[in-house]
């Protein structure tokens, strides 16, 4: 009996000194990742200036996602607690929160690289989903940013935890997007704004993040089991086949699927129903030329 509790003794020796082993190397390992600098030297914005501009940031602010964890008025909010992996919460974007710290072409390296005035990575900032993102709808964006009302709003800081850590070191964790973002400087273009699969796929970028580079859907990396996958975007059996563009609008709009099951609240539907008609339809017309690709469903 007394070989048995020495075996097992030194069997929870081991597995205690691996398990904080694991744990110190998942600590450095993604203390390194937020602490690497990154060089972004994209051309400076141009503004135009009017009141076109000012319209279109507005718009791009609510149907891009940025809504959901910076808040309607981008004075920040909790967004989601899910310790022992992460506590998360969205910056307050208004003026009296980043004038002084960033300028308004940090401000656009912030949203495409994921980085902040010091070139360190902002913790989940998905600048997956904007490195694209035009330098004039940058430009119009980072405008509605620097025209909100301020406020001193404290909302909180994001934490990671351990589990997080871990998670990050095995890349089920994306707690520093600028790792996988090319930082050259370049200047980008969009296709001429209609309702056309080229536009689409423009605006489809922003759904990325979630459904994955392919648009077939993904276990977004980190979330809780008992949240659903990211659905299929492809033509494919277990995706959008047998839609129709207004099924598609529909369930953008108001959440319902054509077989009359609502959309998880994971989805924020809500948000991109804020899309025109003419962004809608380019996304469909997008997604529906896709090659059929099996996924998550």
């Amino acid at each position: 009996m007394g070989k048995w509790l020495k075996r097992l003794a030194w069997l929870a020796g081991v597995v205690v000194v691996a398990i904080g082993a694991l744990g110190a190397v998942a600590w450095w390992h993604s203390e390194r990742a937020l602490a690497t600098v990154y060089a972004v030297k994209d051309p400076s914005l141009v503004f135009a200036g009017d009141e076109a501009e000012a319209a279109r940031g507005a718009h791009l602010y609510a149907v891009l996602g940025c809504v959901d964890c910076h808040g309607a008025d981008a004075r920040g909010k909790f967004v989601f607690d899910a310790m022992p992996v992460a506590r998360i919460v969205g910056s307050n974007l208004t003026p009296a929160a980043i004038a002084g710290r960033y300028d308004a072409n940090q401000l656009a390296a912030a949203i495409r690289h994921g980085v902040g005035p010091d070139g360190r990575p902002l913790r989940f900032m998905p600048s997956g989903d904007f490195k694209d993102l035009s330098d004039a709808d940058t430009a119009a964006l980072v405008r509605h940013l620097q025209s909100l009302p301020p406020s001193d709003q404290a909302p909180g800081e994001t934490v990671i935890g351990p589990m997080g850590r871990v998670l990050h070191l095995f890349g089920q964790f994306d707690l520093a997007p600028a790792e996988h973002i090319d930082h050259a400087p370049r200047t980008r273009g969009a296709p001429t704004a209609g309702p056309t699969a080229e536009y689409g796929a423009y605006l489809a970028q922003v759904c990325t993040g979630c459904h994955g580079a392919d648009w077939a859907g993904q276990r977004v990396p980190g979330t809780p089991p008992e949240l659903p996958a990211a659905s299929n975007l492809t033509p494919h059996a277990n995706g959008l086949a047998g839609w129709t563009e207004a099924d598609f609008i529909r369930v953008i709009r108001e959440g319902t699927r054509p077989d009359g099951r609502e959309l998880h609240g994971f989805m924020p539907w809500r948000i991109y129903g804020g899309m025109t008609d003419e962004e809608l339809q380019a996304l469909w017309r997008h997604f529906e030329r896709l090659p059929p690709r099996p996924g998550a469903g």
